[in-house]
């Protein structure tokens, strides 16, 4: 998808992405230039991936979204403006890479990703970084297991109230079905496992000031763009360390989460995963609740 637009004519790599230099160096600058990631929902979270990276001057993205904006999404979603109502949010969020980086390379996936496509928008990634709505769960499993075959590094960050949750798969590592262990699951009890596997210790709970408005069974939660915002920092983040080789970066069993109400953040390491006895303890008290 290029950009046709003379502002293209303006526009310079170097210099666009030249405060970026002293945090990384000039040769890691060109390798995010060269890196391509895959981004499968572009709404709170995902759209806020995009725009991170794309100013962090990755060259080239697969990006996928079958939705349109809607007012609802004003609260947390970048793209959710009045003047892009019921715009497909894959193309708003298109341009908006293209408006930071003209040279971007994009694949738009605008009908969502399942078994039909997963191989072709897996092509040529060096990563994969969820921001699927939480309760999708069937296209989340067949993206993650794909990238578990192809050997490609796979992360979600989860929105939680005034924080964010997250966990990365690497090759040769514990894989995400591993972790979360939901085949053959009812995709209630597969939701409890995803909240339970990405916050194991609950904590963003303790904010809830009006619990009617979470309920799993129904399908929606509360939510603040500050989770959006801080789940996009933390995970883009981790997306440098690895595309760049550089710093640690703990894989499941391990998980963060960070809760800025409190300004607690915690690892937690979880072996077996769901086989965990405290896992187990958790989603027992959530299935009576």
């Amino acid at each position: 998808m290029p950009n046709d637009s003379k502002d293209a004519e303006k526009f310079d790599y170097g210099t666009a992405f030249s405060r970026n230099i002293g945090w990384i160096t000039e040769t890691e600058q060109q390798v995010l230039r060269q890196s391509r990631v895959a981004i499968a929902g572009l709404g709170g979270v995902g759209g806020a991936h995009l725009a991170g990276l794309s100013r962090l001057g990755i060259g080239a993205f697969n990006i996928s979204d079958p939705d349109i904006f809607e007012i609802v999404n004003f609260n947390r979603q970048l793209g959710a403006t009045m003047s892009q109502i019921g715009q497909p949010k894959v193309d708003v969020i298109a341009k908006m890479a293209l408006d930071v980086n003209p040279e971007v390379d994009l694949n738009l996936f605008p009908k969502g990703i399942g078994e039909h496509n997963v191989n072709e928008f897996l092509r040529d990634v060096d990563l994969y970084l969820d921001g699927l709505d939480f309760f999708v769960m069937n296209a989340r499993e067949t993206v993650f297991a794909a990238c578990a075959e192809k050997g490609i590094p796979a992360l979600t960050a989860a929105p939680l109230g005034w924080g964010t949750a997250l966990i990365v798969f690497v090759p040769g590592g514990m894989s995400f079905e591993d972790y979360f262990q939901m085949a053959g699951q009812p995709h209630e009890e597969k939701l409890m496992r995803f909240l339970a596997g990405l916050s194991p210790t609950g904590m963003e709970l303790e904010h809830i000031v009006d619990p009617t408005r979470l309920n799993i069974p129904e399908e929606r939660g509360p939510s603040t763009p500050i989770g959006a915002f801080l789940s996009a920092a933390v995970a883009c983040t981790s997306v440098v360390k690895l595309l760049l080789r550089r710093g640690e970066v703990l894989a499941a069993p391990w998980s963060l989460h960070f809760d800025a109400f409190t300004g607690r953040s915690e690892w937690v390491e979880r072996p077996g995963g769901m086989g965990h006895l405290e896992m187990q303890a958790r989603l027992a008290a959530m299935r009576k609740a």
